[in-house]
């Protein structure tokens, strides 16, 4: 299995960020990638290659034109203006019903960023623009015939929207190769399936009145989880898009059994779309104990159902692209990267 990862990525290593309240340090680190790529070359799964370069057109296929630049230049602007060194923040959030975009360095990032949990450094874009690369070259290889491919993207990409950043995320790493492998052809049509414990809000905005892209998410019920206001069962589509999204909210605490149940639900509704392509968003924060998820509490996965996972994706037989999305149980991270794709390999179609 190819491993398509940037060393680009440590260029994006904020010094903090709020959440609940407190200003704490960051949990979505440069060592998740060091930990991960550590524990691939023990399990001897590879080749490791470096992503293709690929132009600013497969990333503006799905974000906007402005947004895209406000990733690109806020650092500088936002330090000129008086903003903190340390990272962009907003202290300003923008309430889009009566806001206009506003281009003050200072405010711009209230138009932007739906939460605190998305601070930008000088060398944000550049890792953003390394991991959607990363995503794109796995697209390009299912394209070439490759079965698996896993991209090792950081920073994430599932909660970043068109035009807005939140949750760790800035481009949406998952969606950009979904909307390459769509337009590789007339009539192809790919699914996405979101592991992470926190629902892919961004993936879901993106894709929402789309026929070509099933979106199917199974995460923390957004009653008591972030990212709350998105991820509901009722959320179905629109237009050309309904019936092709579907989310699969559970309950905090639950466990193995509660999670492969959902997970069987989500790959019979793949499965009978019979898409072409199936794109993973693979966050392993539904792992026990995962810090990030306890606020507000997580799941109970064992190490055991990532195996599992990966056998009943790979079932399906369908050219799969794993994009790395959250995970920051740090000691069990690589091991449960590993796991899953194993698993994916074991499974014989």
């Amino acid at each position: 299995m190819f491993v398509v990862a940037s060393d680009a990525h440590v260029q994006h290593d904020p010094p903090h960020e709020f959440l609940d309240g407190a200003l704490i340090p960051v949990f979505e680190t440069p060592a998740r990638v060091t930990i991960i790529r550590a524990a691939l070359e023990g399990a001897g799964i590879g080749p490791l290659i470096a992503p293709r370069p690929a132009g600013l057109d497969a990333v503006r296929a799905v974000h906007d034109d402005g947004y895209l630049s406000y990733l690109e230049t806020i650092y500088e602007r936002w330090v000129v203006a008086g903003g903190a060194p340390e990272a962009v923040i907003p202290g300003t959030l923008a309430v889009r019903w009566m806001a206009c975009r506003h281009d003050h360095p200072l405010a711009a990032p209230g138009y932007y960023t739906f939460d605190t949990s998305a601070p930008i450094v000088a060398g944000t874009y550049a890792a953003a623009r390394a991991a959607a690369d990363s995503a794109l070259t796995g697209a390009a290889l299912l394209l070439e015939g490759q079965r698996f491919v896993y991209a090792l993207c950081r920073p994430p990409g599932h909660h970043a929207g068109r035009d807005m950043c939140g949750g760790y995320c800035f481009l949406n790493n998952a969606a950009i190769a979904a909307e390459h492998l769509v337009r590789s052809d007339a009539g192809v049509t790919c699914a996405i399936l979101d592991i992470d414990f926190h629902h892919g809000n961004g993936t879901q905005q993106i894709f929402y009145e789309r026929g070509d892209v099933l979106f199917v998410s199974i995460h923390a019920a957004p009653d008591y989880q972030y990212p709350y206001f998105l991820g509901y069962a009722e959320e179905r589509g629109v237009g050309a898009g309904a019936g092709r999204n579907l989310n699969l909210p559970l309950a905090r605490g639950a466990g193995d059994a509660e999670y492969l149940a959902a997970l069987d639900r989500a790959l019979t509704a793949i499965a009978d779309a019979r898409p072409r392509f199936l794109v993973l968003s693979a966050g392993f924060d539904t792992f026990e104990g995962d810090p990030v998820a306890a606020h507000g509490g997580g799941f109970a996965l064992s190490a055991a159902a990532y195996p599992e996972i990966g056998r009943r994706v790979a079932a399906l037989g369908l050219p799969t692209l794993i994009v790395q999305e959250g995970g920051y149980a740090i000691d069990a991270l690589g091991d449960n990267v590993v796991a899953l794709l194993q698993g994916l390999e074991e499974q014989k179609v």
